[in-house]
């Protein structure tokens, strides 16, 4: 399976956070629509169906790679 970029997947969840809270905030549809758009987005990068675990996967993956870049600069 493709996984992406540990740098994509980042800023995609920092979209949805801070989508989030703006549509929280003023419930806009502009701001929905974005927010159904990142994740969708977060859902493809991470094979995922629904947000919930699109994030859990998205945050496992940046997880792992910080052990990997870590171990790979110091090993």
């Amino acid at each position: 399976m493709l996984m992406a970029h540990p740098l994509v997947l980042k800023n995609l969840i920092e979209q949805y956070e801070t989508l989030q809270i703006l549509h929280a905030e003023d419930g806009s549809f502009e701001a929905r629509q974005r927010l159904e758009d990142i994740a969708y987005t977060l859902c493809v990068s991470t094979g995922t169906r629904d947000i919930d675990a699109a994030l859990t996967t998205a945050r496992r993956q940046l997880e792992r790679a910080d052990v990997v870049s870590d171990f790979a600069l110091t090993g």
